[in-house]
């Protein structure tokens, strides 16, 4: 990759037009911590994004749960959350001292209950797979699980408690990695951006629609020249790389205050169905999330708010009492074996950051660390070499062309 700091142009730019060392494209958690880090290793850094609430870092409940979302032969993407797990505090103190703004994190564990006999026992299942991996967790029975959480219902019979799977609330980690970012020097530009590809490499970022609010004023189509792109744009990267989009809806619910039915993160199986419920401490109750391959579908629809909700209200039936504020649908981003792509794409100057699915907000910190190596010359840990994008092979890519994310 190009070293960040030397100034460069670009046959046709404009008097007045920037070019970065680094366009960032995708404004969520994960494009927001690649910029802001590589800011701070003083890359001059461009932010591009037309809306950064409408990605699904809007919607994600922010668990930070690498054992409670472990599946079945996926032991790579288990080691690559748990490094992420470990070191998220202290990342989620520094975007706090970097921005002014609290990200909301909470140390308070996941409690994961069953419903019934059937649930219990393919809760037992799971955690047997769990403990024999070393993870640390503990069997509960019902009621240990309604002393631990007394507004459970007494159906309840049995349960794990995983003291090590934490929350973070994504929209404050969201503000605050775009405030970190700006006050480390990254420009921002709201629009939708298309990677350019010229005479075989990235050769920066073409902008269809200009710019309409951002720090750089653009009034025409033009391209923003830069030694490196990378392209965090989740779901939307789906055209030139092998991720595909996983629907998910969630209701988010407001608790009286003072009254809070939750303390900590409940995951539960309702007659065999998932459902978990993510309390804040400003009073905001999350549940979620449906898993949909519906394609690129963004709708809310009746049937999966009812059932979010009728399954919240098996476990907790005080759910049935609480105002409901908002119902919101996303894409994540699902790749084909769940491990996220991070590094190097099909062209030389080409960075990718997605893939990351259940994970993204847990693994934007380890994603941004693994991207600001690499676009400066470093190597990555094991953890995240697993996650290099070439066991797919290329991204498509003609030898001039513009990349639609």
């Amino acid at each position: 990759m190009v070293p960040p700091g030397k100034p460069s142009t670009a046959p046709g730019a404009r008097r007045g037009d920037v070019r970065a060392d680094v366009v960032v494209l995708g404004g969520g958690v994960t494009g927001a911590a690649c910029a802001w880090r590589l800011a701070q290793r003083g890359s001059r850094v461009v932010l591009v994004d037309p809306d950064e609430t409408a990605g699904a870092s809007r919607a994600a409940a922010g668990m930070l749960a690498p054992v409670s979302e472990l599946h079945h032969g996926e032991e790579d993407l288990l080691a690559l959350c748990l490094r992420a797990a470990g070191g998220f505090a202290g990342y989620a103190a520094e975007v706090a001292a970097a921005s002014g703004l609290g990200t909301g994190y909470r140390a308070s564990g996941t409690l994961a209950v069953a419903l019934d006999a059937g649930d219990r026992a393919r809760l037992a299942r799971v955690r047997e797979v769990q403990q024999a991996l070393g993870l640390e967790v503990e069997a509960l029975t019902g009621r240990q699980c309604r002393r631990a959480e007394p507004f459970l219902d007494p159906a309840v019979c049995g349960g794990s408690l995983v003291r090590g799977d934490h929350q973070v609330d994504p929209r404050r980690l969201l503000a605050g990695l775009l405030t970190a970012a700006e006050r480390a020097g990254v420009r921002r530009v709201r629009a939708r951006g298309e990677v350019v590809v010229r005479d075989g490499r990235a050769a920066g970022v073409r902008l269809p629609d200009g710019s309409r609010d951002g720090d750089l004023p653009v009034d025409r189509p033009a391209d923003l020249p830069a030694d490196v792109v990378v392209l965090a744009t989740g779901a939307r990267a789906q055209r030139h790389v092998p991720v595909r989009p996983v629907k998910g809806q969630v209701a988010r619910l407001r608790m009286p205050a003072g009254e809070h039915v939750l303390q900590r993160t409940v995951r539960g199986l309702v007659r065999d169905r998932e459902v978990y419920l993510v309390p804040r401490e400003d009073g905001e109750l999350v549940v979620g999330a449906t898993t949909e391959e519906r394609g690129f579908d963004e709708r809310v629809t009746a049937g999966a708010v009812h059932d979010l909700l009728r399954d919240a209200q098996a476990l907790v039936p005080a759910v049935a009492e609480l105002e409901l504020v908002e119902v919101l649908a996303r894409c994540r981003p699902g790749s084909p074996d769940n491990l996220p792509l991070i590094g190097f794409g099909g062209v030389p100057g080409l960075v990718l950051a997605t893939g990351q699915y259940r994970n993204g907000v847990l693994l934007s910190g380890v994603t941004a660390d693994a991207v600001a190596a690499l676009v400066h010359g470093g190597d990555v840990v094991p953890e995240v070499a697993a996650c290099d994008p070439g066991r797919f092979g290329s991204p498509r890519a003609a030898r001039e062309e513009v990349l639609v994310p």
